[in-house]
């Protein structure tokens, strides 16, 4: 994955999902739960790539920031909870899905 669009029709695949603009700014596009209006997958634009943001389980925190160059700690976001996944194609796509699908079920 290295395209913002993938990752919102991804997520969007979800139940009871839909796409918000909270800040009024179109660089940041987020997926939120219905029912708890939580965002799981943030995303946005930064140094010349796109970015997603996703909550994640803080025993894995550490294992996915290890595994993969491309996985920091949650830009603008709380760093033990949540990481950054920087869309620069290092990320095998069943990976990044994987992150994207447990965000989700943490948030549900």
């Amino acid at each position: 994955m290295k395209e913002r669009k993938e990752v919102l029709n991804y997520a969007l695949t979800f139940p009871d999902t839909y796409l918000d603009t909270p800040f009024h700014d179109p660089n940041w596009v987020l997926v939120r739960i219905r029912k708890n209006k939580r965002a799981f997958a943030w995303t946005y634009e930064r140094e010349g790539k796109i970015w997603v943001n996703v909550k994640v389980d803080p025993e894995w925190r550490d294992f996915w920031r290890a595994a993969y160059a491309s996985v920091l700690p949650g830009y603008h976001q709380n760093k033990t909870h949540w990481n950054s996944i920087i869309l620069d194609g290092s990320i095998p796509d069943d990976v990044v899905k994987r992150m994207i699908a447990e965000s989700y079920d943490l948030l549900v």
